[in-house]
């Protein structure tokens, strides 16, 4: 095999979603190098529907304290139902195997191996809000999709997310793709000063993993080719 083609799948590999990081901080010149090389995503007629939010320093720290008060008031939540909905259904209304299944196995593998148990509500609510620091990390990434554009672009934005993923690993950099800031794109969308046709893809932590941190053991299982793949060959 060759090497370049190796090393890539290795990489690929190798990536998964990091929730501890350093506070080792990220270079600007590297970040734009991961957006000049993830902005080659191929996207329907060329349209490029992403829109990157690069928060640093004050302004990450102010989309965390802004959240996360909002994370911590339940009652408030439920009071503003409007307030906190996510504008498109990133999950289904209804679970069904074998996505179901797969999503427990996500959620208690990962609270198995922190020592949560289904009993330790607090503890969850603890990690749960840890999505709403970007993990420590010291940089966030907010993406934003014009309302006007439809479904498929939406496709084009998970290529562009992946090659960013990919290109910061080949960095020595690692990620973490959050949905979980989604239902809270009223606040931050406001203090992105982001445009009123602008709706919230997702958002992202970037930075160096802690390696030393139980956490960042956890690697989610995959389905063997076999499972998903079917050949129609003569």
């Amino acid at each position: 095999m060759d090497k370049f083609v190796h090393d890539f799948d290795n990489i690929i590999k190798q990536r998964h979603s990091v929730r501890a990081f350093l506070s080792n901080p990220v270079d600007k010149m590297e970040i734009e190098a991961i957006l000049a090389g993830a902005r080659r995503a191929p996207s329907g007629v060329n349209t490029q529907p992403w829109k990157v939010y690069v928060l640093q320093g004050k302004a990450k720290e102010l989309v965390v304290e802004k959240v996360c008060a909002a994370y911590d008031d339940p009652a408030s939540e439920q009071d503003n139902a409007d307030m906190f909905r996510e504008e498109y259904d990133y999950y289904p209304s209804n679970w069904v195997p074998p996505y179901q299944n797969r999503r427990r196995e996500n959620g208690w593998g990962l609270y198995g191996l922190l020592g949560i148990g289904k009993a330790d509500k607090d503890k969850m609510f603890i990690q749960q809000r840890r999505n709403f620091q970007f993990f420590d990390a010291p940089v966030g990434l907010f993406f934003t999709i014009d309302r006007v554009l439809g479904r498929g672009s939406l496709l084009d934005y998970g290529m562009f997310l992946e090659n960013i993923m990919v290109l910061a690993k080949a960095r020595g950099l690692d990620t973490c793709p959050q949905a979980a800031w989604n239902k809270y794109a009223k606040i931050i969308l406001p203090i992105l000063e982001a445009g009123p046709t602008e709706m919230l893809v997702c958002g992202m932590s970037l930075g160096y993993a802690d390696t030393s941190a139980l956490v960042n053991t956890f690697i989610t299982p995959r389905e063997e080719v076999s499972s998903f793949t079917h050949w129609l060959i003569d």
